[in-house]
């Protein structure tokens, strides 16, 4: 498989608009471990490889267990991995994702709203968007994952 665009070359105003957002979202004073979940567990959803890739290293580099990171795509049955607010966060995330399908459920926003700041929900809200954004941008471009350029 190979790469279609090389969307940083194309687009380098847009993927600087696209940073700025990350920048926002790194300082938004939303934990960087909960950030990088969501991350991951939004691109586990979409099936970007390019950013599961991206993420799984951000999360270990940030000392998070390899077992956690490996159980993000099975949060509601991996115990007492995730904190009430991860999953919460988790299940935000992937009604977000889906929204299409799902909507965003009162039940769902509850559990949100009981452990974030209106302030935090916006800008989980906007986690969830990035993600879903760059996803969208390595998917349709055919992005290969940095692992797997050092294997060619």
């Amino acid at each position: 498989m190979s790469e279609r665009i090389d969307f940083s070359r194309v687009s380098p105003e847009g993927m600087k608009a696209l940073g700025g957002v990350r920048h926002y979202v790194l300082g938004s004073g939303l934990p960087l471990t909960l950030i990088e979940l969501v991350f991951l567990r939004v691109s586990q959803i979409n099936g970007c490889a390019y950013c599961l890739d991206m993420h799984t290293r951000e999360l270990l580099e940030m000392k998070v267990p390899q077992e956690k990171i490996t159980l993000t795509g099975a949060w509601r049955e991996a115990g007492n991995w995730f904190t009430a607010a991860e999953r919460a966060a988790l299940g935000w995330a992937e009604a977000l994702t889906l929204i299409a399908s799902r909507g965003a459920p009162d039940e769902l926003y509850d559990e949100v709203r009981s452990h974030f700041s209106e302030k935090e929900i916006i800008d989980l809200n906007i986690t969830i968007g990035l993600m879903n954004a760059y996803n969208r941008l390595a998917i349709s471009t055919r992005k290969l994952p940095d692992s797997a350029r050092k294997l060619a």
